[in-house]
């Protein structure tokens, strides 16, 4: 906070200081003093300024008209936090190969102190994401630890135990249900379903399952799904996800629990282990996550209370279109999301 020429200036970040700007603009009226309160806007970035009265601000958050500025470099909004929360698909590689401008970003600002940890919602262990990562290319220079849908899902799954499952997905998956009793059967059969995934996501659409779903429907079999994204790129391909499968089965009246983002269970591990990993609590306003997901990454850091950058990437926006502050306007207003503080073409330093 700062004051020149009879104006206060205030960053206010959360509609929580807002209410205190309300407050303090109240108190200095009633004494008398006229004194201009201006606030910097949650998310503005670069610095949007909106002048008082303050009770005016709330509205001002969410408006519409603030645009999110499209950056080149994440270098300035880096010297604001201790850490990031980064997806992997579609930020650190695309399936196939690695992004060496995301590499490198993340490599500097670990190199100046920060925190990295990646956040993803492949349905696998962490330990088991990481070894993917060496075989793509991403080096564990560019990162210090991984947090995924898969350890969210376990601690669910250890509820289920002794359970008949049936799981839908790859046999590659299968290391979430590691050391735990689950007997697994055939659709039929079956007390409750988890989703990791299509069995072959090349080949296979949504509606591919729709049998098995109405079965399970009908019986009112309760669905775990643990990797709500809907879709990803893979190489030069869209393929669709375990989340596609969920909202499939949620159309038709089934009952659907998710692990992974959006949802907090997986920003709360992910604080949990950013904090221990620190030997600190890391204020959220000290934390940025980025990625590429609109309903996933921004939606679930929006609800975390977390600023967030959005990544431009296929799943969203069609390739070769032009990233502008009214497209990202256009995208966002889409879906009921929080706003991302700025969008990038590419993450990069």
């Amino acid at each position: 906070m700062y004051a020149t020429n009879n104006s206060i200036k205030i960053e206010a970040r959360s509609p929580t200081k807002i209410d205190a700007l309300i407050l303090i603009e109240s108190v200095l009226q009633y004494a008398g003093a006229a004194v201009k309160i201006e606030a910097f806007i949650f998310g503005g970035y670069p610095k949007q300024w909106i002048s008082s009265p303050a009770s005016t601000f709330k509205e001002r958050l969410m408006d519409d008209d603030i645009k999110t500025p499209v950056i080149a470099s994440i270098a300035e909004l880096a010297e604001t936090v201790d850490a990031w929360l980064v997806d992997i698909w579609g930020v650190m590689h695309n399936g196939v190969s690695p992004f060496p401008s995301s590499v490198a970003a993340c490599q500097t600002f670990r190199q100046r102190g920060g925190y990295v940890l990646l956040l993803t919602n492949a349905p696998r262990p962490a330990t088991v994401v990481m070894e993917q990562l060496d075989y793509i290319g991403v080096p564990r220079t560019a990162y210090d630890t991984v947090v995924t849908s898969g350890d969210v899902t376990r601690s669910v799954v250890k509820a289920w135990q002794g359970r008949r499952a049936h799981h839908i997905g790859p046999q590659r998956d299968l290391g979430i249900f590691k050391d735990l009793d689950i007997s697994f059967t055939t659709p039929l059969d079956a007390e409750v379903v988890v989703c990791t995934g299509l069995v072959d996501d090349e080949r296979e659409t949504p509606e591919d399952y729709i049998k098995m779903l109405d079965g399970f429907q009908s019986r009112g079999i309760v669905m775990l799904c643990a990797n709500p994204d809907l879709k990803v790129e893979r190489g030069d391909k869209i393929v669709y996800c375990a989340g596609a499968i969920a909202q499939a089965y949620e159309s038709m009246g089934g009952e659907v629990i998710y692990s992974g983002k959006p949802y907090l269970p997986a920003y709360e591990l992910a604080l949990g282990t950013l904090n221990n990993a620190l030997q600190r609590d890391i204020p959220k306003e000290r934390i940025l996550a980025i990625g590429d997901g609109v309903l996933t990454d921004i939606k679930g850091a929006a609800a975390a209370g977390i600023r967030s950058v959005y990544i431009a990437s296929g799943v969203h926006l069609e390739r070769g279109r032009p990233l502008s502050s009214e497209t990202i306007a256009e995208l966002f207003a889409m879906f009921e999301t929080g706003k991302p503080i700025a969008a990038m073409p590419a993450f990069a330093w």
